[in-house]
């Protein structure tokens, strides 16, 4: 009944619901939320594919016209623009277009969807290069006015959305992304700002897009302009002033580093700067599959292959620290970051490794690695320390438990994690553990004598000289290795290291499906 639905939601969001409305009138209608915040300058970017049915995107127009009818709408307050987008991208009305809550409305009930495809990057490159300029509409980046996109998409992007979703945040804009129904979470998270805890929902149903909207109302009504401090001091952050609790903190783009006057950014670093650590030292750990399904020939090219990269390291107690962990329906350190301090050690242990066999756990597997394996207990140098933490998990399955929440923390913990599948694994579940880009850092091949290499395209995330220089060194050996393994003519081409940066480690022109293969039965 409306009074069961109604009371049901409102215990599982702890806010006032509103009600699923589709073209009847809603179950149970609630006055508008009413508030008052700072200018923003808001652009919605709805996914009108072809996989939202009729009604659905109908519910999407309620969600827009809610959402503004709790804003504080006018040429000195916020601004409202809306784009669609499918396989192109239409602009609605942009910011300059209506000032009246009124006009927007009407225009929202006239959009007829595009019904193709799902080209989400193309919008964000749209919103980002057309929606938030001053010639739409925009104020000025000086005026300090929060630019905020809201994506909601139903559906797996079919182009890619990492790098020009970073440009965008880069470029100051704020994105919220909200997925429905079928929406892939990893490009939800590879789409949003941080935290993404804060910018990142998933909601089950169209129905219920119409209660997330009451949560982000309450999101944006909770900003009050009047005690951000960055709007009440000269902060001079040369990027960005970001607003914490009686205080205030300066940040860059992704890839440049603050500064030791705490305003200015800069890149260097990975463009010619120089860190005061060991290029290629880092803490890895490796952690191996040894379900039943790997079988002990298949895991003894395992244990190869860890020695291959391990001949590569500068293993010492100061330079590059080697742990391995090995999982099944249980998990095993084999030994920590602490126990080996020379390759020709560690080499000797992995070849000494027994395997497991049973189930494939490759979250328990994660939960170890984070809680334990890369722990100062177990030889990991203190995050202080500047010394980059990388997990690179091997498996050939289906995990049989879940891995998002622990993959999540590994990577909010600040380790750089690399997944390489082969056989039964499950390319979406090697794209969970992945760090951003994905594309960067997962391999996949159909069996273990065809091995997909490890593609390094774009730009990755630098958090000091020190990571940028380790984490180069760490991909050119592990390429190298890969190189060694296979017999094909490759070919190599320049724009790999530091992803773009002019490093050695260069990138391989790939064939079907981005990637090339590589044998692992020819070493």
């Amino acid at each position: 009944k409306p009074s069961k639905i109604c009371s049901l939601a409102f215990h599982l969001l702890n806010t006032l619901p509103v009600c699923g409305r589709k073209a009847e009138p809603s179950l149970c209608p609630l006055p508008a939320l009413k508030c008052r915040t700072g200018p923003l300058d808001i652009v919605f970017v709805i996914d009108s594919s072809r996989s939202v049915r009729p009604f659905e995107f109908e519910t999407m127009r309620r969600f827009m016209i809610d959402i503004i009818g709790s804003l504080d709408v006018g040429p000195n307050a916020t601004r409202v623009g809306v784009i669609q987008y499918s396989s192109q991208v239409q602009n609605i009305f942009s910011l300059k277009t209506f000032f009246t809550r009124a006009d927007m409305e009407k225009a929202i009930n006239s959009i007829v969807p595009l019904a193709q495809g799902t080209m989400t990057g193309l919008a964000i490159q749209y919103a980002m290069n057309v929606a938030f300029t001053t010639q739409e509409g925009a104020r000025p980046l000086h005026k300090k006015i929060p630019r905020i996109a809201i994506i909601v998409t139903d559906g797996r992007p079919q182009d890619r959305v990492t790098e020009v979703a970073t440009q965008a945040r880069n470029a100051g804009i704020e994105i919220y992304a909200v997925g429905i129904q079928r929406a892939d979470m990893n490009s939800l998270r590879a789409m949003a700002s941080p935290p993404l805890e804060e910018h990142v929902f998933l909601v089950e149903s169209f129905e219920l897009i119409q209660q997330f909207g009451r949560q982000f109302q309450d999101k944006l009504c909770g900003v009050d302009m009047s005690t951000d401090l960055c709007n009440g001091v000269d902060h001079g952050c040369e990027f960005k002033c970001v607003s914490t609790e009686g205080s205030y903190r300066c940040v860059c783009p992704e890839g440049q580093q603050l500064q030791a006057d705490g305003k200015a950014c800069s890149s260097e670093g990975c463009w010619g700067g120089s860190g005061e650590c060991g290029a290629g030292h880092v803490d890895l750990v490796m952690v191996i599959d040894g379900s039943k399904s790997v079988r002990p020939q298949n895991f003894e090219l395992v244990k190869q292959f860890v020695n291959r990269i391990v001949d590569l390291l500068e293993v010492s107690p100061h330079g590059t620290r080697v742990g391995l962990v090995q999982y099944s329906s249980r998990v095993r350190t084999e030994f920590p970051l602490n126990k080996y301090h020379s390759a020709d050690e560690i080499k000797k242990a992995v070849m000494e490794v027994e395997y497991m066999e049973k189930g494939t756990m490759t979250g328990l597997a994660l939960k170890h690695m984070v809680e334990h394996s890369f722990s100062e207990l177990e030889g990991a140098r203190p995050l202080s320390h500047n010394v980059p933490r990388i997990g690179l998990v091997f498996t050939d399955g289906r995990s049989q438990d879940d891995i998002s929440e622990w993959a999540r923390r590994a990577k909010d913990s600040g380790i750089v994690m690399f997944a390489v599948g082969v056989g039964k694994a499950v390319e979406e579940e090697l794209r969970a553990i992945a760090s951003e880009p994905v594309e960067q850092h997962f391999s996949y091949s159909a069996d273990f004598t065809t091995m997909t290499h490890l593609e390094g395209k774009g730009e990755t995330e630098i958090r000091s000289p020190c990571e940028c220089e380790a984490l180069v060194q760490f991909q050119t050996n592990t390429v190298a290795i890969l190189q060694s393994l296979t017999e094909k003519n490759i070919l190599w081409g320049d724009a790999w290291a530091c992803w773009g940066a002019g490093q050695p480690g260069d990138r391989l022109h790939t064939g079907k499906r981005g990637m090339d293969k590589w044998d692992w039965g020819k070493f």
